[in-house]
C-alpha cells in the first residue's frame, strides 16, 4: 500500500518533544522522511520515529535556533542536500511568556516575537524560495494558538496566568503572515495554513491546571490531536485548502 506522503521530505521545527515530536511522528507514519529541528538535541527522538515508522523512512535531527537566519538556511540547505527535496515545512517551535502587560519586560517580548513569528518567517522564506517554488509543490503548516485569535483566553487556573501579550501578538502575527503568504504562493502549487491549538498537555503546560468551563470538550488536548490536524493540512490531498486557520481547541474558540 502506498502511503499518502511516501517519499516526501518534511522539516518540523521544535520537534524533539511535545507537539513537534507528535507531528514528526505522524508525518513519518504517512511515509514522509522527517528532519527534526530543535534547539536541543533530538537524536533520540529521531531514532524513535524511525523505529516507529517500521522501515523505509529516515528521521534526521538538526540542532538549530529558528531565530538565526544562518542556522535556518543551513538546515534547509542540508535537508535538500541529504534527502534530495523539500515538500513540507511545519513551523512549530515556540516560546510562551505568561507575564502581564504591566510586568512585561523587553526580553520576554522580544523572545516570543523572535521565536514564534520571526522563526516562522525565516523558515518559510528559506523553504519556499527556491525549493518549493522550483518544484511547483509545497505544504507549509504554521502552528499558532487560539491566543492569537482570542487574545489570550481566560483558560488557565492554578499554576500560572493566561498566556501573555507577547505570545498573543506573535501568534496573531503568525495567522496574518500565513494568509499573506498563502495569497502569494497559491499559483505556485504551494498551500500555507495554520493550526491553532488550545490547551495541550505538554511539558510546557505541566505546571498548570486549566479550567474547561469555556470548552465544549472538557479536557486537555494531546499532542496527537494537533498532529492529526497538521497531518491533514500537510497531505497531498489538501491541494485546494490554503490560508485557513484550523482551531484544535475542544471548542474553546467557537465563533
Amino acid at each position: 500500500m502506498t502511503l499518502p506522503m511516501q517519499g516526501q521530505v518534511s522539516i518540523v521545527t521544535g520537534a524533539a518533544r511535545g507537539i513537534g515530536f507528535a507531528v514528526a511522528q505522524e508525518l513519518a507514519r504517512q511515509g514522509s522522511h522527517v528532519v527534526i529541528v530543535d534547539i536541543i538535541d533530538g537524536a533520540d527522538s529521531a531514532a524513535e520515529i524511525e523505529r516507529d515508522a517500521g522501515g523505509g523512512v529516515r528521521a534526521i535531527a538538526k540542532v538549530a535556533d529558528v531565530r538565526s537566519p544562518e542556522q535556518v538556511q543551513a538546515v534547509v540547505d542540508q535537508t535538500v542536500e541529504e534527502l534530495g527535496r523539500l515538500d513540507v515545512l511545519v513551523n512549530n517551535a515556540g516560546t510562551v511568556g505568561r507575564i502581564d502587560l504591566e510586568s512585561m519586560d523587553d526580553e520576554t517580548w522580544e523572545r516570543d516575537l523572535a521565536t514564534n513569528l520571526r522563526g516562522t518567517y525565516l523558515f518559510t522564506k528559506a523553504a519556499i524560495y527556491p525549493h518549493m517554488r522550483d518544484a511547483g509543490y509545497g505544504r507549509v503548516v504554521n502552528v499558532s494558538s487560539i491566543s492569537g485569535i482570542m487574545g489570550g483566553p481566560f483558560a488557565a487556573g492554578d499554576g500560572g496566568g493566561r498566556s501573555g501579550p507577547a505570545y498573543a501578538a506573535s501568534k496573531g502575527g503568525v495567522i496574518a503572515f500565513t494568509k499573506w503568504v498563502a495569497k502569494e504562493v497559491g499559483e505556485l502549487g504551494i498551500t500555507v495554513n495554520t493550526v491553532a491549538p488550545g490547551p495541550i498537555a505538554t511539558p510546557m503546560t505541566d505546571a498548570m491546571t486549566y479550567s474547561f468551563d469555556a470548552q465544549a470538550i472538557k479536557r486537555m488536548g494531546t499532542p496527537e490531536d494537533i498532529a492529526g490536524a497538521v497531518g491533514y493540512l500537510a497531505s497531498p490531498r489538501t491541494g485546494f485548502v490554503t490560508g485557513e486557520t484550523l482551531k484544535v481547541c475542544g471548542g474553546a474558540a467557537i465563533g
